[in-house]
């Protein structure tokens, strides 16, 4: 699943196109996506400006002059920019055409992305009100982790990656920052103290920073808005390296199930 960097950088890579056009259409193929989509809402956006694009979560939102879309790319959902007339592929779902001749165009072979238009406030959808800080906001620190682990016995791993915690921080930069922070990721959320949740706080920025800067992802099927692959993969540590050496100690590291999800991690580094 594209995962916060991927869709940061989709979303810096969309925005020269699309911040300040206007929609002439919107192209649907396939309404069977994970919300069915209206069809009220091909005519509710038809001839609006685009504000800004900007992006909550994994959530990229496209403020309109009344409403907005929320777009989510699911588990494989990419979005390029191509001439309007391009002949779609078979899994290319929906094209957002642009006065001009261009269209954002959804690709999602699963149709586990989704397309909703709002005539509210983004921030109070559903889908959207009850999310947790943004890692990269000031608003996230260790002291917030700590105040919502008090008394918790959920391991950390789990704990970080539940979005009404902190957006964005998916398995494998959960992985990788508990790594950097020397956390053992099965340890109790609840007995961890401030200091070292300090340590996590910075370490989830320096992760996901570092990823966005690389423009990628540690997805194999996930290609950037203009087809090319992306490039966090290669700078993994930890994550899909059970049995190889520590980076930084060269202990082996060891990889098990905590939370249902696949966690790799140094038994020396990481306490």
């Amino acid at each position: 699943m594209p995962e916060l960097p991927e869709v940061e950088t989709t979303r810096r890579g969309l925005c020269p196109y699309v911040d300040g056009a206007r929609i002439a259409q919107l192209v649907v193929r396939e309404r069977r996506l994970r919300y069915p989509i209206p069809v009220a809402t091909d005519a509710s956006v038809a001839g609006q400006r685009i504000r800004q694009l900007r992006r909550r979560a994994k959530y990229l939102i496209f403020e309109l002059e009344r409403g907005a879309l929320l777009l989510h790319l699911g588990m494989s959902g990419s979005l390029r920019i191509v001439p309007a007339d391009a002949p779609p592929g078979p899994h290319d779902h929906l094209d957002l055409c642009l006065e001009g001749g261009l269209a954002v165009r959804l690709r999602d072979p699963r149709r586990f992305g989704a397309l909703l238009w709002t005539a509210e406030p983004p921030e109070t959808h559903p889908l959207l009100r009850d999310l947790g800080p943004e890692p990269l906001d000031p608003g996230f620190d260790g002291a917030h982790l700590h105040r919502l682990a008090q008394g918790r016995r959920l391991a950390v791993k789990p704990f970080i990656m539940d979005a009404h915690h902190v957006v964005g921080v998916g398995n494998i930069y959960a992985n990788e920052s508990l790594h950097l922070a020397g956390i053992h990721p099965g340890r109790a959320s609840g007995r961890i103290g401030l200091a070292r949740y300090e340590r996590l706080a910075e370490a989830i920025r320096a992760v996901l920073t570092d990823a966005i800067a690389q423009g990628g992802t540690s997805l194999r099927d996930f290609v950037q808005e203009d087809g090319r692959p992306g490039y966090f993969r290669v700078s993994l540590h930890v994550y899909g390296r059970g049995g190889e050496p520590c980076p930084g100690c060269g202990t082996t590291l060891r990889e098990e199930r905590i939370g249902q999800r696949t966690s790799v991690y140094c038994p020396r580094c990481q306490r």
